[in-house]
């Protein structure tokens, strides 16, 4: 590859990725501050501008309450500013706080659990959208009809090592009652390495079985490796895969269910990676997150909204940890002030919301590392 391509390949890629991830993020944004706006409109809280995305703004108008909406020109965020905000963080401003609690508009005078509810309802709001674009496709495209028997058992797995044999039928995991082939995958694709107890049906006999899934590492697609839990099985290898249509109340318990493990997974991999067990190296930043939704793109629209699904819980759940600066920091203050009954002092929420910052930083800095990494892997070919 001459030095003429290698700058051309760049450019071409940057351009297929960035419009699907920049439209997957301005609708899981714009869902998150939604639900922090809402809520506060119902407490009656003033809103002094709503925005989609940071630094200069692009686009905006004033609504009849006086907010603010405006789209600015970097896309990785937005945040939805109350009055008594000191900054986008919600930081409160000491000159407002004074009058707090004679401003009826003011949101750092309202009550705790108004304030609760409102930081809340941002990354809820994430996890509706989930389940929305689960369920709609479970009513629409419909769910795969696999029953969960095993047609074949792979040489050398974690299966054939604990006995399971071709054509038993799987109906436990570690006391989750398995349905169809794919509750398989779900079950195990987060736990290599660990002992599961499986419940079998071998023609009418149930037998207990503890299998501990082989790691294996897999593509990510981008350069890198991703290492999943594997027992070894297949189910109708050869036959085509059926789809059957759900009801509206089937679809969202499903929807539902479907957000779970993903809430599931993301906390089975923090705690392997607390614990040593995992690397860093599996954290993805920006980069991963437009190669998810440009390929994704790329074979259909049920793929890209599944893609959206997805990036949405993970950054409900994201905003939810105990991070000062994220909703789940202002969560942790709120709970410390209902204990003590009165509000941490402004000094000590100014150095946990530095620290918090940190935090955030070094996290972007981590998956953004990890993204560049691939990115030279799969265009150096290094």
């Amino acid at each position: 590859m001459d030095f003429l391509s290698v700058l051309q390949l760049p450019i071409s890629t940057t351009v297929f990725y960035a419009i699907p991830f920049i439209v997957a993020i301005i609708v899981i944004v714009f869902i998150h501050e939604l639900g922090h706006f809402l809520v506060a409109r119902w407490c009656g809280v003033s809103i002094e501008a709503f925005s989609i995305g940071f630094g200069k703004e692009i686009t905006g108008w004033y609504d009849r309450h006086g907010t603010r909406w405006k789209l600015c020109w970097v896309p990785l965020g937005g945040y939805v500013k109350f009055k008594g905000d000191a900054n986008a963080a919600s930081m409160p401003d000491a000159d407002a706080m004074a009058q707090a609690k004679n401003d009826p508009g003011n949101f750092h005078g309202k009550p705790l659990w108004q304030r609760a509810a409102v930081v809340a309802a941002g990354p809820i709001a994430n996890f509706i959208l989930a389940i929305f674009i689960f369920s709609a496709a479970f009513m629409t495209v419909g769910a795969p009809v696999m029953e969960p028997r095993v047609d074949e058992v792979l040489a050398g797995s974690a299966a054939e090592q604990a006995g399971v044999r071709k054509g038993d039928l799987i109906v436990a995991i570690e006391g989750r009652e398995i349905e169809s082939f794919s509750q398989i995958q779900q079950s195990v694709i987060t736990r290599g390495g660990d002992e599961l107890n499986v419940v079998i049906d071998r023609n009418g006999e149930r037998l207990d079985l503890v299998i501990v899934p082989k790691v294996q590492e897999e593509p990510d697609g981008f350069g890198g490796k991703i290492r999943i839990g594997l027992l070894g099985v297949r189910h109708n290898p050869d036959g085509a895969v059926k789809y059957e249509r759900m009801g509206p109340l089937a679809a969202v318990e499903a929807g539902a269910e479907r957000t779970w493990f993903i809430v599931d997974a993301t906390f089975r991999y923090l705690g392997k990676l607390v614990t040593g067990r995992e690397s860093a190296d599996q954290l993805g930043g920006p980069i991963a997150m437009a190669k998810a939704a440009g390929d994704a793109a790329s074979v259909g629209l049920f793929q890209f909204v599944s893609v959206i699904a997805f990036l949405s819980v993970s950054i409900g759940l994201i905003n939810l940890f105990p991070i000062p600066m994220l909703d789940g920091g202002h969560l942790v203050y709120y709970a410390i002030e209902a204990v003590r009954g009165k509000p941490l002092g402004e000094r000590a929420q100014e150095w946990g919301f530095r620290i918090g910052f940190s935090l955030v930083i070094m996290l972007m800095v981590v998956g953004t590392w990890n993204d560049l990494v691939r990115v030279a892997t799969v265009w150096f070919g290094g």
